[in-house]
C-alpha cells in the first residue's frame, strides 16, 4: 500500500522539453549557495556535507567548448549504441510497464537517450523522471512517493550516467531496503548505466572508459539544473530534494545539442543494439566490483587514507578538475585517445598527469588533501 503523502508539484525547472523529462526537485534558485571551489573542497574534507552547498561551475574556455562538440560529433553514433543496449535490456528484463528514474543530473540526459529510444524503436511513452540521491542521506523518499503514487502498476528502472567506485549504486542498494522497511514497498535497486567501467552494474550499454560528452560539462550540458541540495533551512518534509535552474545560461547550454545529436543515431544502431543486448542478456557478465582492487592499490601506493579522494574513470576524472581542487591525475597510458580532454584541463588548471600502467580505467583523479592532513 502507498503512503498517501501530500507531496509538493514538481516546479517546471531545466531546459530540457517537457516531453524528455520531468524534474522531481525543488526549485530553490534564488538560494545564494555556491561556495569557491578551495573554500568547499576544505568545508568537505572538514565534516560538511557536499549537498549543503553548490560548487562555483566551470566556465569553459572556447578551446574546450570546441573539444566537447568534436567529441560529440565523433561519438554520438558511439553513445547511441550504448544507449540502445541498454535501453534493450531494459525493456527485455522489465518488461515495457516500467517507469525511468534518472539520478541528477548525470542520469539525466541518459534517462532522455533510453526514453526516446524505446519511443521510436516499440513505439512507447515510457514516463521518465530526474531525482536526487545524496552519498551519505539516501535517495529523495517523496520523489520516488510520487512516482508510485502516480504510476501504481509500474517498476521505477533507475538510470545514471557512468559507475566509478561503485558509490551511488551502494548507496541505492542501501536507500532502497530503508524505503523497504519505511514504506513496505520493494524497490529494484539495479541501476542501469550508459558505461560500468567499475563493473558494478547489472544493465549497462558498455564497460570501456570513455568519455561521454555529457560529462565534459557541468549544468550546460544537463539541462541548465545544478547539483542537488539538501538542507534543512531550504528543504521540507514534504518537499522534494533542491536544485537551482541557471536560467542565465541559456545561451550556452548545450542540454538538447547532446541529446538530439546522439538520437540522431538511432536507426542506424538500432540493430547492433538489439544484438548485443540479446548477448549480454543471455549470458550476463558479473558484477565483479574490480574497479575498487585498482582504488586499494592506489591507496597503498599513494597512503590515501580516504577513498572518497580517489575518483576513478573519465566522467569522475573530469568532475575533479571541473569542481574539486585535484592533486594529481593517473592515466593508463600516455596515448590513450579517450584523454583529449582531460589534457586540456589539466594545462588549464596545472595539474600534474602520472602513468599508472595496469589501470582498470583510462584514469583516475585524486583530489588534494585538507591542509594538514598527508592525505
Amino acid at each position: 500500500m502507498i503512503p498517501d503523502t501530500r507531496l509538493m508539484s514538481p516546479p517546471l525547472i531545466g531546459s530540457y522539453k517537457a516531453e524528455d523529462v520531468v524534474f522531481l526537485l525543488k526549485d530553490i534558485s534564488d538560494a545564494k549557495l555556491e561556495v569557491p571551489t578551495e573554500d568547499r573542497e576544505e568545508a568537505i574534507q572538514a565534516g560538511r556535507h557536499y549537498s549543503e552547498m553548490l560548487p562555483v561551475e566551470y566556465q569553459p574556455t572556447q578551446d574546450y567548448l570546441d573539444l566537447f562538440h568534436r567529441t560529440l560529433q565523433s561519438s554520438a553514433k558511439k553513445v547511441a549504441l550504448a544507449a540502445g543496449v541498454v535501453a534493450e535490456l531494459i525493456i527485455k528484463k522489465r518488461g515495457c510497464n516500467v517507469v525511468l528514474a534518472s539520478l541528477a543530473r548525470a542520469g539525466t540526459p541518459i534517462g532522455i537517450l533510453i526514453k526516446r529510444y524505446v519511443e521510436k524503436t516499440y513505439g512507447i511513452t515510457l514516463p521518465h523522471y530526474s531525482i536526487s540521491i545524496i552519498r551519505g542521506k539516501g535517495i529523495d523518499e517523496n520523489a520516488i512517493l510520487y512516482m508510485l503514487q502516480n504510476h501504481p502498476s509500474s517498476e521505477i528502472q533507475f538510470v545514471d550516467g557512468w559507475t566509478g567506485k561503485g558509490a551511488i549504486r551502494k548507496v541505492l542498494i542501501e536507500a532502497s531496503k530503508i524505503f523497504h522497511e519505511k514504506h513496505h514497498v520493494l524497490l529494484n535497486d539495479d541501476l542501469a548505466v550508459l558505461a560500468d567501467p567499475g563493473h558494478c552494474s547489472q544493465t549497462f550499454g558498455t564497460r570501456e572508459d570513455f568519455l561521454i560528452p555529457s560529462a565534459a560539462l557541468n549544468s550546460t550540458v544537463s539541462g541548465l539544473v545544478s547539483r542537488t541540495v539538501l538542507r534543512p533551512d531550504l528543504i521540507g518534509p514534504n518537499d522534494f530534494h533542491g536544485a537551482k535552474f541557471y536560467r542565465e545560461w541559456l545561451a550556452e547550454d548545450v542540454s538538447n545539442v547532446f541529446v538530439d545529436q546522439v538520437s540522431a543515431h538511432f536507426d542506424e544502431i538500432m540493430d547492433q543494439a538489439k544484438l548485443q543486448a540479446e548477448q549480454l542478456y543471455l549470458h550476463p557478465e558479473e558484477e565483479s566490483w574490480k574497479g575498487m582492487q585498482d582504488i586499494t592499490r592506489i591507496q597503498n601506493d599513494f597512503e590515501i587514507r580516504d577513498v572518497n579522494l580517489v575518483k576513478p574513470g573519465v566522467g569522475e576524472t573530469t568532475r575533479v578538475l571541473l569542481r574539486r581542487v585535484p592533486w594529481k591525475i593517473l592515466v593508463d597510458r600516455e596515448d590513450n585517445p579517450n584523454l583529449e580532454h582531460i589534457r586540456l584541463l589539466v594545462k588549464d588548471r596545472n595539474v600534474p598527469i602520472e602513468v599508472y600502467p595496469d589501470l582498470s580505467y583510462s584514469c583516475c583523479g585524486i583530489i588534494r588533501p585538507a591542509k594538514g592532513e598527508k592525505s
